[in-house]
């Protein structure tokens, strides 16, 4: 019997689940972000910033709001912002409700690149994930993923979000 201060080590069972799981999260974010690179010029999370703020109202979020959609940091989605900035796709802007707060707008060129890069993204989720799945798996990888993000997001109320959030269908006004 291990004692309180030895590790529950992983039995055969755990550790077979584990290890292929653990390497899904390691491979598929390579692949996505280089096939992004490679297509777009982007990372995989700035598609994702883009992606959200093209199927927002307006095409506007405000940046802390994207924070915590996408868990990273107020301070990783500000220079993030400021890059897309650079290059055009984004504009920031006081939030007009409350100053204190800064907007993530899409600009023109920022639909254009989202409208031309959505295609490439969707044909490689379902190349990568979605057409090695069967509609029961994907029931099950829905419910796993949910359970697994229910219990390490800081925030439950962001959930039902992030079930629409990257449809892959940008929104235009």
């Amino acid at each position: 019997m291990p004692s309180d201060d030895e590790p529950q080590w992983l039995d055969d069972e755990e550790m077979a689940a584990w290890i292929p799981l653990m390497a899904t999260f390691v491979v598929l974010p390579a692949r996505f972000d280089a096939h992004m690179q490679e297509i777009a010029g982007l990372t995989q999370f700035e598609y994702l910033i883009l992606a959200s703020l093209s199927e927002s109202e307006n095409h506007t979020k405000r940046i802390s709001e994207l924070a915590g959609q996408w868990h990273g940091s107020l301070s990783r989605l500000s220079h993030l912002v400021k890059r897309l900035e650079q290059r055009g796709w984004v504009r920031r802007e006081p939030d007009p409700q409350d100053g204190r707060y800064t907007n993530a707008v899409l600009t023109d060129a920022g639909w254009a690149k989202i409208v031309a890069t959505a295609p490439d993204q969707v044909a490689m989720v379902r190349r990568l994930v979605l057409d090695h799945l069967s509609r029961a798996q994907l029931r099950q990888s829905r419910a796993i993923s949910e359970r697994l993000l229910t219990q390490n997001i800081s925030d439950p109320n962001m959930l039902p979000h992030l079930r629409t959030a990257g449809r892959g269908r940008p929104r235009h006004e």
